[in-house]
């Protein structure tokens, strides 16, 4: 293997991305290799190197899709294993803009389980294509390159007990590392220039604690979600996983992030935009202590803008983009990523760098804006706000209202949460007038339950009209 590079490939880290590419990537190549830092656990564990794996995560639609795609029965596998499956709004709870959607059958189904889970099943199933070897506890030292360094050839690689390095060839080299991607740093030294950085300062911190709940404490549902708003920036997504376990992550940005010990993290939830999750957890049996993570900005990589870039080096995944995690969007825009690849390499037997970034950036744009807009909506968050960011954040929640008694609208939009339409259908005139009729009923009608009523009423019932909850 080290001697020459021959049909093979190398990936720099065995995150989610680097799997997803190290399985399209069998495709094309007679050998994968994926050097990863961390030793790798068993399903189910938590890996040293992710530790926002503690965390609730999210798999949207257009997600699963691909990876079902991508490992035929990946959705059947998992929920054999104990993964829940669910509609994706008639047994969510979305509460958005201090509205709660509407419910409704949509027959697109989410899927819940821990990341540990996910990423466990994902690697087991790489494990087995008989092109990819994972080669554990290594650290990525530099590239190496020809003398002019034009081209990429391989790595060095250090083994984790501090052995002695060895160069792995490779023909392609793809840089799964995540957030502490060193490309940059490694252009810079070979006389290339660094990515540009768009980013977006969150200060984002949150915190997360598993429970048993009680039988009945959420009607139903399998996930709540209390999105924050501006006068109260504070999330909450309290979700099934494996197990008959519920996962609850609390955040908060610029600073106001949620405490881990038991009593303030109680506090916290209290202090949600509403009291669903706080009722949901009432009389719970806690599994764990609060553990938290912190999240500086959103950060992006612009390299399709570069004018010169090393021949048979590619990055994916973290190492290109990072988004706010509170959105989920992470693992299906990695799988997005991915088939992409997968595309390109359909048409080329080693993607142009530039014609990749491209691609790439394509298939980043939309979740960007999304997730970049929705933080824009909080004037805490700094950055420039042109009239498009404006205008959007001043109809969504007009539209979050609408769709509180719309049901068409509030399929419409989970879509577009969950990646499989664009932002631009929430803009079809159709819809922008039921956007301004729901309003215009909604005006008409009490924000809150009249007196006697239970102020959940309405709001966890999958077959009852929902209500104003803020």
């Amino acid at each position: 293997m080290p001697g020459s590079n021959g049909d093979q490939v190398l990936i720099l880290g065995g995150s989610i991305a680097g799997l997803l590419a190290a399985r399209v990537l069998a495709e094309r190549f007679e050998r994968v290799v994926v050097v990863e830092r961390d030793p790798l656990p068993q399903i189910g564990e938590h890996r040293r190197g992710v530790p926002h794996g503690r965390h609730l995560h999210g798999l949207h639609p257009l997600g699963r899709e691909i990876l079902d795609e991508l490992f035929p029965g990946f959705t059947e596998t998992l929920i054999a294993d104990g993964a829940v499956s669910c509609d994706i709004l008639g047994d969510l709870r979305w509460q958005l803009s201090g509205y709660q959607l509407r419910q409704a059958a949509t027959g697109l189904p989410a899927l819940f389980a821990s990341r540990p889970f996910v990423e466990g099943h994902i690697r087991a199933m790489v494990r087995r294509l008989p092109a990819v070897r994972i080669l554990e506890q290594r650290s990525i030292c530099g590239l190496t390159t020809t003398p002019d360094r034009k081209t990429i050839t391989g790595a060095e690689v250090r083994p984790a007990d501090g052995g002695e390095p060895e160069r792995i060839a490779a023909s392609l080299v793809v840089d799964a590392s995540g957030r502490g991607s060193r490309t940059p740093v490694w252009l810079g030294e070979l006389g290339y220039p660094r990515p540009a950085q768009d980013r977006v300062e969150i200060s984002l911190g949150y915190a997360t604690r598993t429970y048993r709940l009680r039988a009945g404490a959420m009607t139903g549902d399998q996930m709540i979600l209390t999105a924050a708003t501006p006068a109260n920036p504070r999330t909450g997504v309290l979700a099934v996983t494996e197990g008959g376990r519920h996962m609850l992550t609390i955040a908060g940005i610029r600073g106001d992030h949620p405490p881990t010990d038991p009593a303030g993290f109680d506090a916290f939830v209290d202090a949600l935009p509403t009291a669903d999750i706080a009722a949901a957890i009432a009389g719970a049996q806690p599994l764990d202590n609060p553990v938290p993570f912190r999240f500086p900005a959103s950060v992006r990589h612009r390299y399709e803008r570069l004018p010169r870039f090393p021949a048979r080096l590619l990055v994916i995944g973290d190492a290109i983009c990072s988004f706010n995690p509170v959105y989920g969007q992470g693992i299906t825009v990695a799988a997005t990523q991915a088939i992409t690849l997968r595309r390109l390499l359909t048409r080329h037997a080693v993607p142009d760098a530039q014609r990749y970034f491209r691609a790439i950036a394509a298939a980043i744009d939309v979740p960007w804006d999304i997730a970049v807009g929705a933080d824009l909506a909080f004037p805490q968050i700094p950055g420039p706000r042109p009239a498009k960011v404006r205008l959007i954040n001043a109809y969504l929640p007009r539209l979050h209202r609408a769709a509180a008694h719309d049901d068409a609208l509030a399929t419409a939009l989970v879509k577009v949460i969950g990646l499989k339409d664009r932002p631009q259908t929430l803009l079809r005139p159709d819809r922008v007038i039921r956007v301004l009729r729901g309003n215009l009923a909604a005006s008409s009608k009490p924000a809150v339950p009249p007196a006697g009523q239970a102020q959940t009423d309405g709001l966890a019932d999958p077959g009852r009209p929902s209500q104003a909850v803020g």
